[in-house]
């Protein structure tokens, strides 16, 4: 990752993140094939849905023949955290045009989120429409692909999980959180270590009692708050 904001340079930054939608997409396609969704329909599902965790979820949801509106409602509290990360971008973007932030926040993903948070620590806080488009494009183009190669060879492999793939994503974002924290110069890494100390704690107690979505929201509130006091007290 250089301090670049091209066309190039995005595509560079997403490659080591588009191993993580090749396992994860396929899997979903092979999940999606067993369950007996015809290939249009894992295509379609992943060019107008684009969620990993929620096309899972959906998959499910149609072999039990659950109703459109409680898949509607799963898929909007799923992805209830992005509206978190829009609003996180949001102001590294304002110099952008109004069609071009919607166009972002419409491919944004957990990845090309914390590629472009771990990006600002080369670029002076900066961010602009040609990367940012490069690494969601990327990435949306690889997870349809993979997903249709998934259902291809769905046949062909019955439990996706024994192989792992399903820790893929995990695998990545520990990757890219250990990046960010050892990339940004701004602040110490305890301070770094520190917060997401406390979201992890925060998380483990929490999925006890909330659903999965929730949690992650709560926790990632709880991490703002104490991350925001830490600084306060680091200043006084």
């Amino acid at each position: 990752m250089n301090d670049e904001l091209t066309i190039r340079s995005g595509i560079h930054d997403v490659m080591p993140t588009v191993f993580g939608y090749i396992t994860v997409g396929m899997a979903y396609g092979i999940v999606a094939k067993t369950g007996h969704l015809s290939l249009l329909m894992i295509g379609l599902m992943s060019l107008i849905v684009y969620a990993g965790s929620a096309q899972f979820v959906l998959v499910s949801m149609l072999a039990t023949g659950s109703p459109i509106g409680a898949m509607v409602i799963s898929t909007v509290l799923i992805n209830a955290r992005m509206s978190l990360m829009s609003m996180t971008v949001a102001p590294y973007l304002k110099d952008e045009s109004m069609t071009q932030n919607v166009l972002i926040g419409t491919l944004l993903t957990d990845e090309s989120f914390a590629l472009s948070m771990n990006k600002l620590n080369y670029t002076d806080h900066h961010l602009n429409a040609p990367w940012f488009h490069s690494v969601n494009v990327g990435a949306y183009l690889v997870w349809f692909v993979a997903s249709l190669l998934g259902a291809l060879i769905g046949g062909l492999i019955p439990n996706p999980d024994s192989f792992g793939l399903d820790f893929a994503v995990v695998a990545m974002f520990i990757g890219l959180l250990y990046l960010q924290m050892i990339t940004d110069r701004s602040k110490p890494f305890l301070r770094h270590l520190s917060v997401a100390g406390v979201v992890t704690a925060a998380m483990v107690v929490l999925v006890r009692y909330l659903p999965g979505t929730t949690a992650i929201i709560v926790a990632t509130v709880i991490g703002c708050l104490f991350g925001m006091g830490v600084e306060r007290h680091a200043e006084s």
